[in-house]
């Protein structure tokens, strides 16, 4: 089928700003139902607007497709301002549409990340014409799990996402763009390492003045009204049906997983037809199945799974009123260890058994050759385990859900070896005996330790590990807590140090096999840079805190009868 496209209509919003607009449609009969993609990363380019939806593919099997450049963004009229106009912005672009010649009337939205935000804060004012969404790897709200987890600044993507993806297209727009600030987005681009390194963390002169919002993201570490104004959580969503698309080494796997379950219960039981979780192996950008150190096979990948013909056969049922075409199966999930796709009757699944692996250690649990165990049964040799923890000298980050180096390279990202991290001593490790079958660990995955801190405040990481017979150590998950941010995120309440609290560690969620002869390992430790801004360990604002205020903390895991502190897994157990 031949296809039509109109490149840069000017569409014009409800303030007059015009934002440029390219329409991709059938050549021949119409109407059409529309897709809508909103994207801030150039509509000129084909590989961004096609990452999750081929444009042409959608368009050939009779669909018009439009997609946007959201304002302030290359070739569109206004100011970025990130999260802050997509609502608005949203509705008037599917009103504009539904009321084309080419249009049905009928619009469903898609795209990831960014461009999945601009999907939920649209749908967020209730637009007449907008019928279903598609919306992968993204979230509703933009503090928890997209800027900040678990109150700690998600220093390596903020600043990543800002200086690769967001900077150039703010300088590209400005003719008279100082040629020194060309030069020095540049300079840190070549350098990543010594600009996460930097401090104070809110010292990039350059890169606030490209992009204000970085310093308004750092002003508000907690959630206040800004990130409410923000965020498209809450009843204004409509029921209307979402595919949601995640990732578990994806960094906005919780949002995603939200998402499906803030109107999953709406409903009296899980619909297919309503709400779909579909989650892969892959990370942010990096939908391959391949990662530098492990490999899901051929059905892993994006393309393997066919994610382009699953969203066009969602946007058929619901648009055009296609036959049933969806799985009965409300949630498709891909299982680590056997490597294969499994349906689902929901989310988290209803046959979950959740079991706890407390810590123990006979002597000292630090590095992986020290003694630390997990074990379901309570008893432990040692009351605990301390190790000291020094902002100058932070554990590196090595795998799990982040956005290092870069978009589509996932390079530091998934299911990477903890070997070297785990023989730092600021390190501890809890280490399971060998299984004598295999396990299966599949939703949410939570650590609930005992701790204290010689500091004001600190951070405490957690991270679950697979480890080989051969000695590999395998990140399977992991999170992070700021303790000042233990009780609520709203505002901090600090530590007395050498008192015992009681936290929670989110790993986020897994569906991981440990095979017969593996062990559960979980690391505990109080930093994981540069995913995660530096904690110093001292009552300032983290942002502000420059090399002087840095503190080192002796962090201490507790771990007897009265203080069980343990792992909490979700096991399912079927029949083979």
């Amino acid at each position: 089928m031949d296809v039509v496209i109109e490149k840069n209509l000017r569409v014009a919003m409800r303030d007059g700003v015009e934002l440029a607009t390219d329409v991709y449609r059938p050549a021949t009969g119409g109407p059409f139902p529309t897709l809508l993609e909103r994207i801030p990363y150039n509509k000129e380019s084909y590989g961004m607007i096609s990452g999750w939806v081929d444009v042409l593919r959608a368009a050939r099997e009779g669909f018009a497709v439009v997609v946007q450049d959201t304002r302030g963004r290359y070739q569109s009229g206004g100011t970025f301002r990130p999260f802050a106009d997509e609502r608005t912005d949203g509705a008037d672009t599917i009103a504009w549409a539904a009321g084309q010649a080419w249009s049905t009337g009928s619009v469903g939205m898609f795209g990831s990340s960014y461009t999945g935000a601009t999907q939920w804060l649209a749908a967020a004012e209730r637009p007449p014409a907008l019928t279903t969404i598609s919306a992968a790897v993204t979230s509703r709200d933009y503090y928890d799990n997209w800027l900040y987890q678990g109150g700690a600044f998600r220093l390596g993507f903020a600043l990543q996402w800002v200086t690769s993806a967001l900077g150039p297209g703010e300088l590209l727009r400005n003719a008279a763009a100082e040629e020194g600030h060309v030069t020095d987005l540049r300079r840190m681009l070549d350098n990543m390492e010594e600009v996460f390194r930097t401090l104070p963390a809110r010292e990039h002169p350059t890169l606030t003045t490209i992009a204000p919002y970085l310093a308004e993201w750092l002003d508000h570490p907690e959630r206040d009204d800004y990130w409410e104004r923000l965020s498209a959580r809450g009843p204004a969503v409509p029921d209307i049906p979402v595919l949601n698309i995640g990732g578990w080494h994806d960094l906005f796997l919780g949002g995603t997983i939200d998402n499906y379950l803030a109107l999953r219960t709406r409903t009296a039981g899980p619909d297919a037809r309503r709400q779909r979780l579909i989650i892969g192996p892959w990370a942010h950008g990096a939908t391959s199945g391949v990662f530098p150190e492990r490999a899901f096979g051929m059905r892993a990948g994006f393309d393997g799974a066919d994610i382009t013909g699953m969203q066009l056969t969602w946007f058929e049922e619901h648009m055009t009123g296609a036959p049933a075409a969806t799985p009965s199966s409300p949630v498709r999930i891909f299982v680590m260890g056997p490597d294969v796709w499994r349906d689902e009757p929901d989310w988290p699944l209803p046959d979950t058994e959740y079991v706890d692996y407390f810590l123990g250690s006979a002597t000292d649990a630090r590095t992986s050759g020290g003694d630390g165990t997990l074990s379901t049964s309570t008893g432990s040799a040692t009351v605990s385990d301390s190790f000291a923890y020094d902002p100058a000298d932070p554990v590196v980050t090595c795998g799990g859900a982040t956005f290092l180096p870069g978009l589509f390279i996932g390079a530091n990202a998934g299911p990477r070896d903890q070997t070297r991290t785990e023989a730092r001593p600021d390190v501890l490790c809890y280490t399971s005996e060998p299984l004598d079958r295999s396990l299966e660990v599949t939703g949410p995955v939570r650590a609930r330790l005992h701790v204290s801190s010689s500091a004001v405040d600190t951070d405490f990481t957690a991270t679950l590990v697979d480890v080989s017979p051969d000695g590999r150590a395998e990140l399977v998950c992991d999170g992070i807590l700021r303790c000042r941010y233990r009780t609520s995120t709203t505002g901090p309440e600090f530590l007395e140090p050498g008192a015992v609290y009681e936290i929670e560690v989110d790993l986020v969620a897994t569906a991981y096999v440990f095979a017969a002869g593996h062990r559960l390992r979980l690391d505990v430790s109080s930093s994981n840079f540069p995913k995660f801004d530096r904690n110093p360990n001292a009552a300032v604002p983290v942002a502000d805190a420059g090399p002087a205020d840095l503190v080192v903390a002796t962090n201490t895991v507790w771990h007897d009868s009265t203080r069980p502190s343990r792992l909490v897994l979700p096991v399912v157990r079927r029949s083979a």
